[in-house]
């Protein structure tokens, strides 16, 4: 139940991290690739069972 609500939270953060307006093109994949680093273990922890 843990893991979901996570899983979900993360997606969200990621979809909100992308660079789509013009404040934030400087930015770069910085921000989405961090979150997506994160998603990724989050997902492996997941399937291993430990969360």
């Amino acid at each position: 139940m843990l893991g979901t609500i996570l899983l979900i939270i993360l997606v969200l953060f990621i979809i909100g991290a992308l660079p789509r307006w013009s404040h934030s093109t400087n930015w770069g994949y910085l921000p989405s690739g961090g979150l997506g680093i994160l998603l990724i273990i989050v997902v492996v922890l997941l399937l291993q069972g430990r969360i």
